[in-house]
């Protein structure tokens, strides 16, 4: 038997980014298309390491490709909500690292959805795997659970 995913709370998270919903983020049902839920786990993922790492991402020499993901949704968001995405690390490989993220919509304290990004460390050259520089292994165990 299966085990049905349940949201989380707030207190699950080290992390937290704010962003807010735009009109155009709304699809025909009223609520946030599936694809804006995937660039805001993206936005708090890419602004998490931009702050804790200081990277330039036009000139980084590392770069962070997304080789696996996916979202689970219990509750619609909706402009004009605010979204605070918490931020945790449950992974750090030799290269890699799976971040989950959780959606809340306003200031309730159940999470609407529960995402995750597994990313990989690449040479931006040869985008092929490198071992992870150890300032960003040090700002991924600061979030880690």
């Amino acid at each position: 038997m299966t085990t049905r995913a349940r949201p989380e709370s707030r207190e699950r998270y080290r992390h937290f980014v704010t962003i807010t919903t735009r009109l155009m983020d709304n699809d025909l049902y009223n609520h946030l298309n599936n694809a804006t839920y995937y660039s805001f786990i993206d936005t708090a993922v890419t602004s998490y390491l931009t702050q804790a790492v200081g990277r330039d991402l036009a000139r980084d020499p590392v770069i962070y490709l997304v080789v696996a993901n996916g979202c689970r949704y219990f509750r619609p968001i909706a402009f004009p909500d605010a979204v605070q995405c918490g931020l945790r690390v449950a992974h750090i490989g030799r290269s890699s690292m799976r971040f989950e993220v959780g959606l809340f919509r306003n200031d309730e304290p159940l999470a609407a959805a529960l995402g995750h990004f597994v990313q990989v460390c690449c040479s931006r050259e040869t985008q092929r795997p490198i071992e992870m520089p150890a300032v960003v292994r040090h700002a991924l165990e600061a979030i880690k659970v």
